[in-house]
């Protein structure tokens, strides 16, 4: 396997970051794709499922069996909302919005780490390249 290709360096970054944001928030009880789906309802409280499934690029299904275990730890819950029973929105307790804080200070103490010795010009240029990848990734779904 190439180690410089772009599939493997940036499955590799991902990887390392998961384990070294799970390693930060180890004393939450969070497990993978929680943090996520946290940050996400901090910015879109009372979100759809298939909406937060979109927003945060997990399987619908995967996302189903996500959401119960956090509504079982007390960290978000699903309600019906204009009698509709076939969707449901997810809203962040008090217990989640708790921990909101804790996950935005992990993530950007990480991200201050992983870039503290790149020119923040290139952290911009890094940046703006992986947004034109992630739109033109998302033009062809």
């Amino acid at each position: 396997m190439n180690h410089h290709s772009y599939h493997y360096l940036i499955m590799s970054v991902h990887m390392m970051f998961q384990k070294e944001l799970l390693n930060a928030l180890k004393d939450t009880g969070l497990s993978m794709g929680q943090p996520k789906i946290i940050d996400y309802l901090k910015d879109h409280d009372g979100v759809s499922q298939k909406d937060l499934a979109f927003g945060c690029h997990i399987e619908p299904a995967s996302l189903t069996s996500l959401l119960n275990r956090m509504e079982k730890q007390g960290l978000i819950e699903r309600r019906m909302l204009h009698g509709n029973r076939r969707s449901l929105y997810v809203f962040l307790t008090k217990k989640g919005w708790e921990m909101s804080p804790i996950i935005s200070g992990a993530f950007d103490r990480l991200e201050e780490k992983i870039f503290e010795n790149i020119p923040d010009s290139d952290r911009d240029h890094l940046m703006k390249v992986l947004e034109k990848i992630y739109e033109t990734m998302l033009e062809k779904e």
